[in-house]
């Protein structure tokens, strides 16, 4: 899907001297709060971003400072179903 906006030049040229110019700088300011938001997963943040592995994924993500709520219910929760897991 293609989307148009529209941007001021002189933001627009700040953006240009990124890395991947304006489109990427969008596209990536999209997937983060995309992601923040709880509105996309990991996978599909990887998929937006053509990203090549998890750990690549990962990695952007915690640049980004993009992180979701992990309470100690989650944590409790996961480690249950390792053992769960493990015991099959």
């Amino acid at each position: 899907m293609n989307v148009a906006i529209e941007i001021p030049d002189d933001i627009g040229q700040l953006l240009a001297a990124q890395e991947g110019g304006v489109s990427r700088a969008v596209l990536e300011a999209v997937a983060i709060e995309a992601y923040r938001s709880g509105a996309i997963t990991p996978g599909q943040v990887q998929q937006m971003l053509e990203l090549r592995s998890r750990w690549q994924t990962e990695s952007f993500l915690r640049r980004a400072d993009a992180y979701h709520d992990y309470t100690m219910d989650d944590l409790e929760r996961d480690i249950a179903a390792i053992r769960d897991a493990s015991r099959r």
